[in-house]
């Protein structure tokens, strides 16, 4: 091999590299964001005295499912409102 194909091969792998990880990240992110829905539907189903063997499979997705785009909207909203204020700009003028 020539010294040419060996860096080359090298920096692919440093580029694959940091594709890995900001997957991994992205995995761990959705993995967390599950979690808490899962706590959120399971004080959510407390509130109305059930559990989750009261519900099939299908339904508990579609109520997880609710409690992790709540949770993404929720992130979104701060995330903007930490931008704002790193801005100096008050959205509440």
């Amino acid at each position: 091999m020539s010294l040419k194909t060996i860096i080359k091969e090298n920096m692919d792998k440093a580029f694959d590299y940091s594709k890995i990880k900001s997957t991994s990240l992205k995995d761990k992110i959705k993995e967390k964001i599950r979690e808490n829905a899962v706590i959120a539907t399971k004080a959510r189903l407390a509130q109305v005295h059930k559990t989750f063997d009261d519900y099939n499979n299908e339904e508990l997705e579609i109520i997880i499912g609710d409690e992790e785009r709540k949770i993404v909207d929720e992130l979104k909203t701060k995330s903007l409102l930490l931008a704002l204020a790193a801005l100096g700009l008050n959205v509440f003028i």
